[in-house]
C-alpha cells in the first residue's frame, strides 16, 4: 500500500529529451528562475549543460528539487530549487475549485495544468529560489541551477504532478481527494426529484453463488469444406495461391478446434513448403500446381526435385517421414537383429545395413526415430531413392508387395 508520505518523494533517473519547455506552464517555470537572472551568458551556459546531459537522477519532494550537475571538476554539484509548499487551508481552496470544474478535473487527469490552478502553483515572483554547492555566489543562479531548471522544465512538461508536488501534494493523494470532492458535488447538484437508479442490494447480488450454465457449443465439422472460387483477375492475387491459403487456414483452425493443438507449430521454413506441397500429389500436376511447387522451391532454395521427394515423404507421416529421409542417424543394434532374419524369413532376401536403413538391390527400408519402418524404392538401382507406401512397425509389411 502507497500511503501519502510514499507518494511525497519521487526520483527521476532519466528526464525527456531537449531543453525547451512546450507547455505553458513549463515556460512559465523556466520564466520564473530566468526573471531572477541578468547575467544571459550564464543562463546559456546552464541551457548547455542541460543539453549535454550534466544533470543527473531528479528528486522531487514538496518544496524543493534537487539534483547532482556535474561541472568542470570530477565531483559533481549539489544543486536545488526550493519552491515554497502550500499549506493545508490554501489546498482545499484550490481542490474545491477544481473539483466544481469538470473541465478542470478532466484537463488534470489529462496531465494538464487547469488554468483555475495555474495561478495557486506555478511560481510568483521571487519564489523559486536556487542553491548549489558550487564556489560560484555571484548573482545567482549558478549555470548549474539553470541547468536543473531547464530539465525540470521537461518534468513538468510531461507531468504537471511533479509541480503539484513541489507545492505539497503527492498525486495519489491528490486524485482521491478531487474524487471524494467531485462526488459531493455531484450530489449537491442532483435534483431531489431524480429517480433512484435501479439495483441490487450488495448483500443480495453476494448471495448468488450460481449462474446458468453456458449453451453446449457446436459441435465441430467432420471435415473442411471448399473455399469459394477465386476468379483470375488481371493484375490481380493468383486463385491458386489464395484457394491454397483459405483451404490451409481453414484446415489449420479444425484442428485447433477439435485437438487444441496447432498442427503447424514450430515448422520450418522448409517444413512448411514440404506440408503446402504435400497436399498436390506430383502424378497429374496441373500447370497451377506446378507454379506452385516452383514457387516453394525457389522460396526455399531447393529444386522442386528435392521438393517432391520431400512432400512424397510427408504423406507417408507427417515430421517423422520427412527426419527419417532427411536425416540418416545409428538406431542401436536390435531392431537391425530382428528385421534381417524376418525378411530372410519372408523370402525378401538379405538386406545390407548402413546406420538406419536396410538396403537390398532397388528397395530399401529406413528405420525411423518413432520406430517405425519407411519403406523407399530407387528409380536408378542403389541412387535416387524415393518414399513409396506407409510405414509400419513391422518391417516385412512395410515392404510393398
Amino acid at each position: 500500500m502507497i500511503t501519502a508520505r510514499d507518494d511525497r518523494r519521487r526520483t527521476f533517473e532519466t528526464v525527456p529529451a531537449g531543453v525547451e519547455a512546450v507547455s505553458w506552464w513549463g515556460r512559465a517555470w523556466v520564466s520564473a528562475l530566468e526573471g531572477t537572472s541578468s547575467d544571459a551568458a550564464r543562463l546559456a551556459r546552464g541551457r548547455t549543460y542541460a543539453e549535454e546531459g550534466h544533470v543527473e537522477a531528479v528528486t522531487v519532494t514538496p518544496g524543493r528539487i534537487v539534483a547532482y550537475v556535474r561541472g568542470s571538476r570530477a565531483r559533481p554539484y549539489r544543486t536545488e530549487l526550493s519552491l515554497p509548499a502550500l499549506d493545508d487551508a490554501r489546498w482545499r481552496e484550490l481542490l474545491e475549485v477544481v473539483a466544481a470544474e469538470p473541465a478542470a478535473l478532466a484537463a488534470l487527469l489529462e496531465r494538464e495544468v487547469p488554468q483555475s490552478l495555474a495561478d495557486g502553483v506555478l511560481p510568483g515572483a521571487g519564489e523559486l529560489v536556487p542553491h548549489c554547492s558550487c564556489p560560484d555566489h555571484r548573482r545567482p543562479p549558478c549555470k548549474h541551477a539553470a541547468a536543473l531548471c531547464y530539465r525540470a522544465a521537461r518534468l513538468l512538461d510531461a507531468d504537471p504532478f511533479v509541480l503539484l508536488l513541489l507545492r505539497g501534494r503527492g498525486e495519489r493523494e491528490l486524485v482521491e481527494e478531487l474524487g471524494r470532492r467531485s462526488a459531493a458535488h455531484a450530489a449537491r447538484e442532483r435534483p431531489d426529484s431524480a429517480p433512484d437508479f435501479p439495483g441490487v442490494p450488495a448483500r443480495e447480488a453476494l448471495a448468488r453463488t450460481s449462474v446458468p450454465l453456458l449453451p453446449a457449443p457446436l459441435a465441430a465439422p467432420a471435415a473442411v469444406g471448399l473455399p469459394p472460387a477465386y476468379p483470375a483477375e488481371p493484375g490481380g492475387p493468383d486463385p491458386l495461391a489464395l484457394d491454397q491459403l483459405a483451404s490451409d487456414a481453414a484446415a489449420r483452425a479444425l484442428a485447433l478446434l477439435t485437438t487444441g493443438e496447432d498442427p503447424i507449430a514450430g515448422l520450418t521454413l522448409w517444413q512448411d513448403a514440404v506440408r503446402l506441397a504435400s497436399a498436390h500429389p506430383t502424378a497429374g500436376l496441373t500447370g497451377a500446381a506446378r507454379t506452385l511447387y516452383r514457387d516453394l522451391a525457389r522460396a526455399t532454395g531447393r529444386t522442386t526435385t528435392d521438393l517432391a521427394r520431400a512432400a512424397a515423404a510427408w504423406r507417408q507421416g507427417g515430421r517423422s517421414a520427412l527426419a527419417t529421409l532427411e536425416e540418416p542417424w545409428d538406431p542401436p543394434a536390435g531392431p537391425f537383429d530382428r528385421a534381417r532374419p524376418a525378411l530372410l524369413a519372408a523370402a525378401q532376401g538379405s538386406f545390407r545395413p548402413e546406420r538406419n536403413r536396410l538396403t537390398r538391390d532397388d528397395r530399401q527400408l529406413r528405420l525411423g526415430r518413432d520406430g517405425l519402418w519407411y519403406p523407399y524404392e530407387s528409380r536408378l538401382v542403389g541412387e535416387d531413392w524415393w518414399p513409396t507406401g506407409p510405414p509400419s512397425p513391422d518391417p516385412v509389411t512395410a515392404l510393398p508387395s
